[in-house]
């Protein structure tokens, strides 16, 4: 048995798969984010450890003979997020999550010092990323910069709560900002750019290597052996792309979790950060990928729901369904936590647009799904400029569930889409098949396969056409308001 962690932002997400890769129990435990003021988006680290421990506990509770027989651990995560431990390697602040916005003047600060950074780190310089939030803690929180001994990313947080060891590995490290993609190894001068030393970064290694072993204190509560390896794991992006079997050069899927990307693996490094692609580490050795990375996806509809009083997201949806007939007459701007692709704009909110007397909540919902599928339209013309392109991506994550909502991606995109069998298990299950590898060293091929296609997608040419005077209102909207989004 092999099991994977997925400490996600809205829940951390913990299953068992055996070595058929059948899964044989999982569990998700909510989490909840803290704004505590506007572009600002934290959690606390230790939310994130009381998750994992009872995540596990479900798990032994559902299956413990399953977990009893459990050999390695994979992990993935939420990337960018800036977990600071002090001398006693406690944490010293809430964690600055992926979609804050606050660190802006410290990416022009950073693109000043480093011109050629975007080359090296495969992507241009970004508020979300962990490089600049330390120049802007090293700005505004000084005496608790002063006290940061080691900084570590959210998956690897729970690394060293489970095993004492302080790890990342290439794909999560790639989001720092800090790492040389092509050579797999820290950029020292990036790292020095943020008043940083190298040692306050953790040891790297590659997704399917060994990194440590569970506490026997852990092992005892949970009937698990001495000795069960933990793998090196990786971000959220790519462990979605293991377990969806995106390891070849030209795999892809387009990911509908409380983000949403559009990812695609690739043989070599291809940096393309002027069309604001990220350009990564893949979590197996030799491998890389291009990902068009949107900071709103399923959340989206989330939002949208609890805002009505929905609390039936699936008979909404039918609703939604039922009553599409035609494109919405209202626009949604999808970007209620920023964007990075295409505009890169921590700033850009979330717009209805063309609400009326007659509108109601289904014409709402159906502009949200809209809106998300014209965003990741959007960033799809940024891979196509660089040259990327795959032949047919699965969609997983959350809302991969809806059929629905994947025709309407489909129709807007002008792409045929693939239903995955298993496609809302997501990173987690990834980080299982990683730490497969870790603890048997079989070929990569053999274990990251593809899952079994329910069903291919195709789109609608007359709603496809139907769709582009739409699209093109809904980039002239955005770039209408560009400029408002920018806190005065």
């Amino acid at each position: 048995m092999f099991l994977g962690i997925d400490v996600g932002t809205s829940a951390v997400k913990a299953l068992l798969i055996d070595e058929n890769s059948a899964t044989v129990a999982e569990t998700d435990i909510p989490l909840s984010v803290s704004n505590p003021h506007p572009f600002w988006s934290e959690q606390n680290p230790a939310d994130w450890w009381d998750a994992t421990l009872r995540a596990i506990d479900a798990l032994h509770r559902q299956n413990p003979g399953a977990l009893a027989v459990t050999r390695a651990i994979g992990l993935s995560g939420q990337m960018h997020g800036a977990t600071l431990l002090g001398e006693d390697d406690m944490p010293l602040r809430p964690a600055i999550l992926w979609n804050d916005g606050r660190a802006k003047k410290e990416c022009d600060a950073l693109d000043a010092a480093l011109p050629d950074l975007g080359l090296r780190a495969g992507v241009a310089t970004m508020p979300g990323m962990t490089a600049p939030k330390m120049i802007w803690l090293q700005k505004h929180e000084p005496e608790l910069f002063a006290k940061v001994r080691t900084i570590l990313l959210p998956k690897d947080y729970i690394r060293f709560c489970l095993s004492g060891d302080k790890v990342t590995e290439m794909s999560d490290a790639a989001g720092t900002l800090w790492l040389d993609e092509e050579s797999r190894s820290w950029n020292e001068a990036a790292i020095e750019a943020c008043g940083l030393l190298m040692d306050q970064l953790p040891k790297l290694v590659e997704g399917s290597d060994v990194t440590g072993t569970l506490r026997r204190d852990l092992a005892d509560r949970w009937g698990m052996t001495a000795g069960v390896i933990i793998a090196g794991g990786g971000g959220d992006a790519a462990t979605g792309g293991i377990g969806v079997g995106a390891v070849r050069h030209g795999d892809g899927f387009i990911s509908l979790g409380t983000s949403s990307q559009i990812f695609v693996a690739s043989d070599r490094y291809r940096p393309k950060p002027e069309e604001l692609l990220h350009s990564f580490t893949h979590a197996i050795p030799g491998h890389w990928f291009q990902m068009a990375v949107l900071l709103n996806g399923a959340s989206c509809l989330q939002w949208v729901a609890r805002l009505l009083g929905e609390s039936d997201i699936g008979a909404l949806l039918a609703r939604v369904e039922a009553q599409h007939n035609a494109p919405s007459d209202i626009l949604f701007l999808p970007y209620l936590n920023g964007e990075r692709t295409p505009h890169n704009n921590p700033y850009a909110r979330g717009v209805f647009f063309g609400l009326g007397s007659d509108t109601n909540r289904e014409a709402m919902v159906q502009s949200v799904l809209e809106g998300v599928a014209f965003a990741l339209s959007d960033a799809q013309s940024r891979l196509h400029a660089a040259g990327t392109r795959c032949e047919l991506p699965g969609v997983i994550g959350g809302g991969a569930r809806s059929r629905y909502w994947i025709q309407l991606i489909s129709d807007i995109m002008g792409t045929p889409l693939a239903r995955y069998e298993g496609a809302a298990k997501g990173p987690a299950f990834g980080a299982a098949r990683l730490a497969r590898l870790a603890l048997t060293q079989e070929p990569v091929e053999d274990v990251c396969k593809k899952p079994a296609i329910e069903e291919v997608i195709e789109p609608d040419p007359a709603r496809h056409a139907s769709y582009q005077p739409r699209f093109a209102k809904f980039r002239r909207l955005y770039a209408a308001l560009a400029s408002e989004f920018t806190p005065s």
